[in-house]
């Protein structure tokens, strides 16, 4: 399969190994509730891949240190790339790690910039199996205390909703980009159990699971529910050919914005469009000007 291939198809289709999708499977045809907490626990679990080449320069040159975020009491890696006080806070998506926004670093390092990043629980070189977007908001508001303050916020997918929440939370920055990110968790719990090839009942099933498990209704950290509160100048960036997350989604975002500016790009899908160097000019022209 080319590259090319891959963009047109959901990184969690990609990840999940085929066993898994037959377990699956199997249980969805016994039973819708046995599926649905097979389901809910592959959704909290982040599938680890080898680091790509284009990311190992900021890998290998990041001072690393693992931080353990008293609230969860959970551990991460933390990146600390360049040596400027103009600290840029970067938050990956789900099964990424601190250095899957290498190419946005190094072009704000070139800004004079530096970056601090992190691999959330269970993900990158992180320790654990699952996790969950309230980790990642925990851990962006212990890093503002410890590595901070930050000038700005840079997240992709789940780490722009989470940037969202945390930011509605109180996190002090000035702008905020947000990256191929999801406004609704209902249809992200959606868009999951159909790349699991489960019913939808079982993804009713799931979603009424999770509500409980954490004792909200979790629609509650959707990306434009938490903009509604957002007061500072956002750029919302997504393509119209992100087959993960629906570039419409950007536009609810956006519409819930005070201070929202929208960028759509085409044929870049929800993982090139981190390493396109226009699309990170603009993002780094935003951010600066």
């Amino acid at each position: 399969m080319t590259k090319i291939d891959k963009d047109l198809i959901p990184v969690q289709a990609l990840l999940i190994p085929k066993p898994i999708l037959s377990i699956g499977k199997v249980l969805n045809w016994i039973s819708p509730f046995l599926a649905s907490r097979f389901g809910a626990r592959l959704f909290l679990t982040p599938f680890k891949y080898e680091r790509p080449e284009r990311e190992r320069i900021m890998a290998t040159e990041s001072r690393k240190e693992k931080v353990k975020i008293k609230k969860i009491n959970r551990e991460v890696i933390v990146y600390n790339y360049g040596n400027s006080d103009k600290k840029i806070l970067l938050v990956h998506g789900w099964s990424g790690s601190g250095t899957q926004l290498s190419k946005i670093a190094d072009q704000l390092l070139q800004k004079g910039f530096s970056t601090i990043s992190f691999d959330a629980p269970a993900h990158g070189e992180a320790p654990g199996k699952r996790s969950n977007m309230p980790h990642f908001i925990e851990t962006i508001h212990q890093l503002e205390k410890t590595h901070g303050p930050f000038y700005s916020a840079i997240g992709h997918s789940l780490g722009g909703m989470s940037l969202l929440r945390a930011t509605k939370l109180g996190l002090e920055i000035k702008k905020l980009v947000i990256i191929g990110t999801a406004n609704s968790v209902t249809k992200i719990t959606e868009e999951f159990v159909r790349n699991l090839q489960l019913s939808q009942k079982t993804g009713r099933l799931m979603k009424r699971y999770l509500d409980e498990r954490y004792g909200e209704d979790l629609d509650n950290y959707s990306g434009g529910i938490s903009a509604e509160a957002v007061k500072i100048p956002t750029l919302v960036v997504h393509d119209k050919n992100d087959v993960d997350v629906q570039y419409t989604e950007a536009i609810e975002i956006n519409e819930k914005l005070i201070e929202g500016k929208l960028l759509l790009t085409k044929k870049l899908g929800h993982r090139k469009i981190l390493g396109d160097q226009e699309v990170i000019g603009k993002i780094i022209d935003f951010i600066i000007e």
